[in-house]
């Protein structure tokens, strides 16, 4: 019997025909009329319903969570209107007319889409974006340890609800504040607690959701296996999401936070090769990664590279030392490095805010600068050889600000199967790396940093995951290919489901099929809907 990917090919040299490539001319009087007819509420159309003619704060709403200026420029195509829905029953309202009208649609929650797909269509016009935004009610519930959160709250708005009720008790989540709930938890969602308690998906109880029929679920009424696919299986393919009940973990009355920077003259080869070793199979309580830039060196006129190591230990200052004293001496902490916090003052210290700022800052949902971006990821699964270093040095200081960050896995990561949601890269990752390219004059220096970044993740090719080369559904990157909503559509899309999902996009295809034949849930990257057949002896 072959492999379940190898089946696939030869099972199917088809597409599904009936997918829709085309849209109608939305019409903003037939859309409104229609969501009047099927909304169980009214709806205030003054102050949620956005079209570029009629309404001077089109733009300003385009504009509001979007973080990435490349989609953002007047080249890329913008939504006919934008409907931001106050309740369930909005949502639901718009998921069927956008289904009786056929009006292509995006769905946002906050707008941290590396490559736009929330809010821009490239290969489908005209459409419309759902803006979540506004679906934002955190409900806590400590005695039980659990909370209901709508998709449109942001990550930072969830810590903070929850150090409102309690100052032990967190979710393991992503490390930016501003993050969308929503399009978070749907791929995956890692963050400083993941060595710990793994994903922000695996701390999933339950989901409401409306598919594409229009009808609300919940996690009994959708059944496992649409469950699982969107705990990791992406945004935009399944439905859309309207609240999780997430898991609450618990933290330490007092955590310990620290920074260490290492340039090439401090021996920073010799350290970040001891930490690739160390960091994933240190105590699960310990997470530090490593933030690698291009600075001026202490030589005039010269640059050299620093390496960062950030952390939080889930404990006191003493029991930290004396762990890396045992284990990575060589990093050089000591007590003038560290500092005891609670928790939620942690959060601002690794996202890179000073140590003094106010946990306040989490409930501002626009705290991230907004940038012209293409950033590429990996997976690394065996040890980059120091000797290799200086080689990779030499490409990455090609440019005048280059990034690179570097997150631990192990702990619980490795413990978690590889099928138990769609995110598969769990045993055997040591870290992943995050290739950052950024600049801030638009057009002018666009092809310099994306061909920059394109050519450096081709270089790190030895040092990556391979067969296949494996890839982050939050970091979304569509230099891994597009769909093209044609008959060759499936050939498109296993290209970079495989990267994605590995073979668990073998599922998320079947489950597509089930929940969403007719497609109507579809971007560049969505999941193909395709009547797989099982794998059977």
């Amino acid at each position: 019997m072959g492999s379940p990917s190898s089946l696939l090919f030869l099972t199917f040299a088809f597409v599904l025909s009936s997918v829709s490539s085309t849209s109608s001319i939305p019409n903003p009087e037939l859309f409104t009329q229609c969501l009047e007819a099927n909304s169980q509420n009214p709806i205030p159309f003054s102050t949620t319903f956005f079209t570029p003619k009629h309404n001077a704060s089109f733009t300003s709403v385009l504009e509001s969570t979007a973080q990435n200026l490349r989609y953002l420029m007047p080249s890329m195509p913008k939504p006919a209107f934008i409907f931001t829905p106050l309740e369930d029953s909005h949502v639901q309202a718009a998921v069927i007319c956008a289904n009786k009208l056929k009006i292509h649609l995006r769905v946002r929650s906050g707008g941290h889409d590396y490559e736009g797909l929330s809010f821009v269509s490239l290969i489908e016009q005209p459409f419309m974006i759902i803006d979540l935004a506004k679906l934002r009610a955190i409900q806590v519930n400590i005695a039980h340890n659990t909370a209901w959160v709508e998709v449109g709250a942001t990550i930072g708005e969830v810590y903070y609800r929850i150090s409102e009720k309690s100052p032990v008790h967190a979710f393991p989540a992503g490390n930016c504040p501003s993050i969308g709930v929503g399009g978070h938890i749907t791929g995956g969602g890692y963050g400083s607690l993941h060595r710990k308690y793994g994903l922000a998906a695996d701390n999933i109880i339950d989901a409401r959701i409306v598919d594409a029929n229009g009808n609300i679920l919940d996690r009994k009424a959708m059944g496992e296996d649409l469950f699982w696919a969107i705990r990791g299986g992406g945004g935009g393919s399944f439905g859309i999401i309207l609240s999780w009940q997430i898991k609450l973990v618990h933290v330490p009355p007092l955590v310990t936070i620290f920074t260490i920077k290492k340039t090439l003259e401090q021996n920073a080869n010799k350290i970040l090769h001891k930490w690739q070793q160390v960091a994933p199979n240190i105590d699960e309580d310990l997470f530090f990664l490593v933030e690698i830039r291009g600075v001026n060196s202490s030589t005039p006129g010269k640059r050299t590279v620093q390496t960062s190591y950030v952390g939080r230990y889930l404990g006191t200052a003493d029991r930290l030392l004396q762990l890396m004293t045992e284990k990575f001496p060589e990093l050089g902490l000591t007590n003038k490095d560290c500092l005891q916090t609670s928790w939620i003052k942690s959060v601002p210290y690794i996202y890179g805010f000073p140590n003094t700022t106010s946990p306040e800052i989490l409930i501002q949902r626009t705290i991230s600068n907004k940038v012209f971006m293409k950033n590429k990821a990996d997976y690394i699964r065996l040890v980059i050889p120091e000797i290799a270093l200086n080689s990779i040095w030499k490409r990455f200081m090609q440019i005048d600000e280059p990034l690179m960050i570097w997150v631990p896995y192990g702990g619980m990561m490795s413990r978690i199967s590889e099928s138990a949601l769609p995110y598969p890269h769990r045993k055997g990752v040591l870290f992943k790396l995050l290739y950052v390219s950024q600049w801030n004059d638009g057009e002018k220096s666009m092809e310099k940093y994306m061909n920059w970044v394109r050519r450096f993740y081709n270089f790190m090719t030895p040092y990556a995951s391979r067969f296949p080369r494996e890839a982050y559904l939050n970091y979304r990157d569509l230099d891994l290919g597009m769909n093209q909503f044609n008959r060759t559509s499936f050939l498109s899309s296993s290209t970079w489901g495989f990267k994605y999902f590995k073979d668990n996009f073998i599922r998320l295809v079947k489950v597509k099929y089930e929940v969403d034949p007719s497609n109507l849930f579809r971007h560049e990257q969505s999941i193909p809907p395709l009547p797989l057949e099982s794998n059977k002896d």
